[in-house]
């Protein structure tokens, strides 16, 4: 069945890893044998997996950060850098789409090509991209992000880990700043989409009050299930069903399980089947399985290791079609959390 990954950190991989993701798994975990750092030899995400998991559509991102003093590799010294760095991550993506590998999604005929031609030709079908930008430092102004919409970016979260310019994020405190309100202005003029994810629990309130445009949470879980900052309250998720969003269900295990520690050895199994605890809290919530989907996040700066451990690539999403089954979600409610709600989420947002 045809699956939307509502988050993958692709360009991120390939340029900040040097990892070819037009290889096979095999061929690149081979590659980063004895190579030290997490996620090295385990990675779980390339283009040719993403097809044997049915990933034929994806929400794809640009992420880069500014902050001065970080030594972080995703951080640089100033929003010009970070900016130059995601046109670096978008020209990738644009290499890929010369290759034939992609089609880049910008408007929604663009997105119901990409569905037909999956569903038709799974086989063979182009990639459909939609582009994303996790933490918007590389927006220099409020006024440049005409530039990156000129550019195809359709979807925009405010910041990411700790204050972006924009806004207060996961593991910080606070709301909005002054060019926030203004981003989220233009945001809303311009016809791009807002994703809550990684806001602060402040800004989350205030983004929802600013911006009257459609919103998304591209990979977030439960904080009732896994409490953390980084996961939504169930306020938190009401809030995005009244506005008519949907939320992906993401897989990094840290975020599935309490208990989950990096040494097995000193904890129980976290299995695929928790991922499926969290999207049952948000349907409860709903009353429906209109509002979840799949955010993966696969390759969100871990590999296997920090993965469910009955995962061992991307391709084990499909098991949760006979998971699901069991669970008593009926096949209609399957199609719409492997696809159906983030194509009915688009056909509402794009349709002008």
């Amino acid at each position: 069945m045809l699956l939307i990954d509502a988050h993958l950190d692709l360009a991120w991989n390939a340029l900040g890893w040097n990892r070819d993701l037009c290889q096979e798994i095999s061929a690149i975990r081979a590659a980063e044998q004895g190579m030290a750092g997490k996620g090295r030899g385990r990675n779980t995400v390339s283009l040719p997996e993403m097809r044997k998991a049915e990933v034929g559509i994806a929400i794809i991102t640009v992420l880069s950060r500014a902050n001065a003093v970080s030594n972080n590799p995703l951080d640089f010294r100033n929003q010009d850098i970070a900016s130059a760095t995601a046109f670096g991550q978008l020209a990738y993506y644009r290499l890929l789409e010369r290759r034939g590998l992609c089609n880049m999604i910008d408007e929604l005929s663009a997105l119901e090509r990409a569905y037909e031609m999956w569903q038709s030709s799974p086989a063979t079908a182009p990639f459909g991209f939609i582009l994303s930008m996790e933490g918007a430092d590389p927006i220099v102004d409020p006024s440049h992000a005409e530039t990156w919409y000129r550019q195809g970016l359709r979807i925009i979260g405010l910041t990411h880990y700790g204050p972006s310019a924009y806004a207060y994020g996961t593991n910080s405190v606070g709301g909005l700043k002054p060019a926030g309100h203004d981003l989220l202005r233009a945001m809303e003029e311009l016809g791009i989409i807002l994703d809550l994810t990684h806001l602060a629990d402040q800004a989350f309130i205030e983004a929802l009050d600013t911006f009257r445009g459609p919103v998304l949470a591209s990979h977030n879980n439960c904080r009732t299930i896994t409490p953390a900052q980084r996961q939504f309250s169930d306020d938190q998720i009401r809030a995005i069903i009244e506005r008519d969003g949907v939320i992906g269900a993401a897989f990094d295990a840290w975020m599935l399980a309490p208990e989950w520690t990096e040494s097995r050895a000193d904890r129980q199994p976290v299995l695929i089947e928790k991922a499926i605890e969290h999207i049952d809290h948000i349907c409860q919530i709903a009353g429906n399985a209109k509002h979840v989907a799949i955010g993966s996040d696969l390759d969100g700066g871990f590999g296997a290791e920090q993965s469910p451990d009955d995962m061992d690539t991307i391709a084990d999403l499909q098991r949760l079609r006979p998971m699901l089954t069991t669970r008593g979600y009926s096949a209609q409610d399957i199609e719409g959390i492997f696809h159906a709600n983030w194509m009915n989420f688009f056909r509402r947002s794009w349709k002008r």
